[in-house]
């Protein structure tokens, strides 16, 4: 395959959806000759800042002198973001023979199912990474969990570190209704004698933390704050994720180097989150989808944005809380333009707005193509006004994506 063969491929399979469990993914790893193990791991999971905490910190062990790499998800603009190597993505080519080899082996295992019990994409995907991680010789993989933890496909890995970022209550069809439920299937990765590193959690999901170390005789670490560190990294919530990282690295080394960690700190970057892609007016992105993660933008704004006139726009998948979103944001805005990602899941922008009204929103409007309204926004703000475009990570691809006839995951 070449890359164009090999999205295709992974955007075929979005077809049969997601499936639980970690019987495919195991077959996978044998028919690939068992790639998870030829490299140290440490596992994040978590429902807000698993991205960001990842590329700090493989930024923090890269710069200790360790060949490192990572796996990241959803990607915005081309699946091979979501595998890296000393922090930069892996080739067209490269994630194209990675595909092709997991392709491979998808089939074998495939023969081996019963009907209607197929591999995934995140399988899939989750498996070419693994082989290019280990044919890369990285010596320690960061790796971000996709959904949950017990049954999701990142698994497989016989991770040393395993890191929490915290738990919200997301994805309760599949994860269960309660924080605890959650924090359960979540902090499921971690191992025997294994390290489990979190920062703050809700009293619920700080009870299960305690009670699933102790059963598995993991020792905790508890992220200090990050100090005086300069972050490149936009917003006061990449502190946290920033001081979860460190503690997740000192965990893995034993001891830092504080040069080489300030260094990750000041040059780290992460995109779709806190972005600014232009300046007149103060234009913003950030992937914010759920409760807690709009509240942590909206701490983070007022220092970004100052007294400026603040257009916002955004668009949530129906999965999501949107009105939970909407009471920490509209606050900020003088005027919202409401609009839908390509992602079927998208809600209406019609139902945001009537949402909107009902919170006592400020003034708002509905422009259906995400550029659009993004075009929109800047002509409201003014030159010196600034925008906040939020809501969904498949928002902010819509918005950075050059090509725009190239087929979006959905997934």
């Amino acid at each position: 395959m070449n890359l164009r063969q090999a999205e295709e491929y992974l955007l075929d399979l979005e077809l049969f959806g997601m499936r639980f469990g970690l019987d495919r993914m195991h077959k996978l790893m044998t028919v690939l000759g068992m790639p998870q193990r030829r490299f140290a791991s440490i596992h994040v999971v978590g429902t807000n800042g698993k991205s960001s905490t990842v590329r700090f910190i493989a930024g923090i062990l890269e710069r200790h002198g360790i060949r490192t790499g990572s796996y990241t998800s959803p990607h915005l603009v081309s699946f091979t973001e979501r595998i890296e190597v000393g922090e930069e993505p892996i080739s067209d080519a490269d994630f194209a023979a990675a595909v092709t080899r997991a392709a491979h082996a998808a089939e074998l295992v495939n023969r081996t199912q019963e009907p209607g019990d197929t591999v995934t994409q995140f399988e899939a995907l989750t498996a070419a990474a693994y082989h290019e991680l280990a044919r890369r010789g990285v010596e320690v993989a960061v790796v971000e969990a996709g959904l949950g933890g017990r049954y999701d496909a990142t698994s497989v890995i016989p991770s040393r570190v395993q890191v929490l970022t915290g738990v919200g209550l997301e994805h309760t069809r599949w994860l269960g209704p309660t924080i605890a439920d959650i924090a359960e299937e979540k902090l499921a990765v971690v191992r025997d004698q294994g390290m489990l590193v979190t920062g703050e959690l809700h009293p619920d999901a700080e009870a299960v933390a305690e009670r699933v170390a102790a059963e598995r005789h993991a020792r905790r670490v508890y992220a200090m704050p990050a100090g005086d560190y300069p972050l490149a990294a936009r917003g006061a919530f990449q502190r946290a994720n920033f001081a979860l990282a460190r503690a997740a690295a000192e965990a893995f080394l034993g001891e830092l180097d504080e040069g080489a960690v300030r260094r990750a700190a000041a040059e780290v970057s992460v995109p779709g989150r806190m972005q600014v892609v232009a300046e007149r007016p103060l234009t913003v992105l950030d992937g914010a989808h759920n409760p807690a993660g709009a509240k942590a933008v909206a701490d983070a704004l007022p220092e970004l944005f100052g007294g400026r006139r603040a257009v916002g726009v955004m668009g949530v998948l129906d999965d999501k809380d949107a009105a939970g979103m909407l009471e920490a944001l509209l606050p900020l805005f003088d005027h919202v333009v409401f609009t839908r990602s390509s992602n079927p899941r998208s809600l209406s922008p019609g139902t945001l707005e009537s949402l909107a009204s009902k919170l006592n929103g400020p003034d708002s409007e509905t422009v259906g193509d995400p550029r659009a309204a993004l075009v929109r926004a800047q002509e409201l703000a003014g030159p010196d006004g600034a925008v906040l475009a939020t809501g969904s990570i498949y928002l902010i691809a819509d918005l950075v994506r050059v090509e725009r006839a190239a087929r979006a995951s959905t997934l």
